[in-house]
């Protein structure tokens, strides 16, 4: 592993500290970070103050690239991470409320996205803090009559339930294009090909398919309640220049609330997925 790396909980988390950008541009340096972010669920290159163009380089060796331009960037695949109206597309800094609630990102697709690769070029010590839940951990903890109970869940999610968690005065135009983003069921419990799981919950999880809506609801939000404790969960608090890479598809995150006007800024890469839920 190229720096020093310090693991940060019993479950999650490792910060590497003593590293530079070049030194990441390497095969054998990808291979290190993918192992390190599937033992640990999120890696943190403390005050690396990594450039657009090595970011993209980077974020390359690790996987494929998803382009989601917001238009601000020579990069299709840099997304610029704001609230301010100002310095993004305003839809999308609407959008961004979402992130105050737990999530993954990409719930909604058939195959959720791998990783995401988050740098801060501003940050706000008013607010903005990021948080992690490890949902591979959570669902190892339930006791064997829990695990049964929920291994042959499907639950329908929608980018629709996520926006009303965050957007509940929202006018109809507003609900009506949220609709038009397509639903996906998938099953609460997250089976890997290695035999790996993890639970997929989050803000999208609308419902659990068969049950009644209170019922469904109260388990989604039991769930959510367990595996966001203590035990299983990692607070960022950000430097000007941290590099953060977590495993989207085991880690539900949010970040802590901060004001529209708030000077954080962060740009985002994101790794497309390589395996359909099933």
């Amino acid at each position: 592993m190229i720096g020093t790396a310090h693991p940060l909980t019993d479950c999650v988390g490792v910060e590497i500290t003593s590293c530079r950008p070049q030194q990441l541009l390497t095969p054998n340096a990808s291979a290190d970070t993918l192992q390190a972010l599937e033992r640990y669920g999120v890696v943190i290159y403390r005050e690396l103050h990594i450039s657009d163009d090595d970011l993209v380089a980077f974020s390359r060796l690790l996987g494929t690239v998803v382009a989601q331009s917001t238009g601000e960037h020579a990069y299709p695949e840099i997304q610029t991470i704001t609230m301010d109206p100002t310095k993004t597309n305003a839809m999308l800094a609407s959008y961004r409320q979402g992130n105050f609630h737990w999530h993954i990102d990409g719930a909604t697709q058939a195959v959720p996205q791998k990783a995401t690769l988050l740098t801060a070029r501003e940050v706000d010590p008013a607010g903005g803090d990021t948080e992690f839940a490890n949902t591979y951990a959570a669902y190892l903890a339930l006791s064997i009559d829990e695990q049964r109970e929920i291994e042959n869940l499907q639950v329908l999610h929608s980018f629709a339930a996520a926006q009303a968690l965050a957007n509940p005065d929202a006018t109809q135009a507003e609900r009506d294009s949220w609709d038009r983003v397509p639903t996906r069921v998938h099953p609460l419990v997250w089976t890997r090909g290695n035999g790996r799981k993890s639970l997929l919950l989050g803000a999208t999880a609308q419902e659990i398919i068969g049950w009644p809506a209170s019922k469904g609801r109260a388990l989604l939000d039991k769930l959510v309640g367990w595996s966001t404790q203590p035990q299983f969960t990692l607070r960022q608090t950000w430097r000007k220049g941290d590099l953060v890479i977590w495993d989207n598809t085991g880690m539900l995150h949010r970040a802590l609330h901060f004001e529209p006007s708030s000077i954080r800024l962060l740009h985002r890469t994101t790794l497309a997925g390589e395996e359909a839920v099933a």
